[in-house]
């Protein structure tokens, strides 16, 4: 049996190479702690479940969609506009399953083989496959410690901006945590005009944003929608990994091309979970605000604990991971998270696994409350893997 060439282009899944591991080491009868993948363990409030299984119980929502129901597109554009102050029309949103599912498949809307694509390094795996997918060149422009974890146009330059197709922005970011600002932002729409590059902006996380900052939205600065477009997610704020929820929003005929391409292998998300989403959208604020500082305690159970017992590590600014700097004397991430999991029973994700400049570092997922997170600093430090 011969398969796809286009294999080749992937690496092997990390988190299979992670939990096969763990596997092993559970029939050995060990306990884990588990911080490696990012689905939230909060319970999903009880009105998204109920509208779900409510709308479950109508036969007629189990035939095929075909499309987003005016109602689900109306709650998206209400949403936005108490949210975030925006405006939409129906014809700047379409659903997809999960931002994951949409960023791969969005390579494929805007390029031909062999176009370039600007992409963060480090940042989240499906941004490197996606891109490969539909057979771009992927130009990595740094985020790293030194430029804040943020972008840096003026590292661009002018004939790699010039070919590219689109770029990628994922603010706060997946994994270091960092956060933009509205020159930031600002400074990415003038540079996409310039060099006639379409902006994606993947936000995930604009409710997970700690020490007091709100999140907002690219769409909420001039120029944006003319320019490119954001994947807005259901999954962290509201608990809703399972149920794959996302959507494309902002420049119509992007949107437009997004919806051809995904008619040919889809028929419309299950009715049931539309009517899920909707009543996601109506959460109170007051209860996604609990959650955020629900999360900023683990990420201050994690760094505060972390670096007590000898391992520095900053606090993010946002998102629900924490981007850590590997200790003395360790250079490989995938060999520290292995060595990690076996003496202490704690797993992480390496860095490498986030592109060119994600080695030497881990990745925590803060999906433990803050007590079993003092449990993990205690693991790491009778562990001995820190030395001293």
């Amino acid at each position: 049996m011969q398969f796809s060439k286009r294999l080749d282009r992937f690496g092997d899944e990390v988190f299979s190479s992670l939990n096969q591991r763990r596997i092993e080491l559970e029939r050995q009868g060990r306990t884990f702690y588990n911080l490696s993948i990012g689905t939230p363990d909060f319970e999903t409030d009880i009105a998204i479940r109920r509208a779900l299984a409510d709308a479950a119980m109508e036969p007629a929502n189990w035939r095929y969609a075909l499309r987003d129901s005016d109602a689900l597109l109306d709650e998206v554009i209400a949403y936005y506009k108490a949210r975030f102050g925006v405006t939409l029309t129906r014809d700047m949103i379409a659903s997809c399953y999960g931002s994951q599912e949409g960023i791969g498949h969005i390579g494929l809307v805007l390029c031909n083989e062999g176009d370039t694509v600007l992409l963060p390094s480090p940042c989240y795996p499906v941004f490197i496959a996606g891109a490969k997918m539909a057979g771009a060149e992927p130009w990595y422009y740094p985020m790293t410690e030194e430029t804040g974890f943020l972008p840096d146009l003026s590292m661009i330059p002018d004939d790699v901006a010039d070919r590219a197709k689109y770029m990628i922005v994922s603010l706060p970011s997946n994994p270091m945590g960092s956060i933009g600002s509205p020159e930031l932002y600002e400074a990415l729409i003038a540079f996409a005009r310039q060099h006639d590059i379409v902006l994606i902006h993947d936000n995930a996380y604009s409710d997970i944003i700690y020490d007091g900052v709100v999140g907002g939205s690219f769409l909420q600065y001039a120029g944006a929608a003319e320019v490119g477009a954001e994947f807005f997610s259901l999954s962290k704020s509201f608990n809703l990994t399972g149920a794959r929820v996302s959507f494309l929003i902002g420049n119509p005929a992007l949107v437009e091309a997004f919806k051809k391409l995904r008619s040919q292998i889809d028929f419309g998300m299950f009715l049931p979970i539309q009517h899920a989403a909707i009543a996601a959208m109506r959460t109170e604020r007051a209860r996604v605000k609990a959650q955020c500082d629900d999360y900023q305690a683990r990420r201050d159970a994690l760094c505060e604990g972390m670096s007590a017992i000898g391992w520095e590590i900053p606090k993010n600014k946002g998102s629900m991971f924490v981007w850590a700097k590997l200790p003395k004397p360790y250079t490989s991430s995938m060999d520290f998270c292995l060595e990690l999991m076996d003496r202490a029973g704690v797993i992480c994700t390496p860095g490498a696994s986030f592109g060119p400049l994600g080695e030497g570092y881990v990745r925590f997922a803060l999906v433990l409350p803050p007590e079993k997170i003092r449990e993990v600093c205690a693991a790491v430090k009778a562990s001995g893997i820190l030395g001293g």
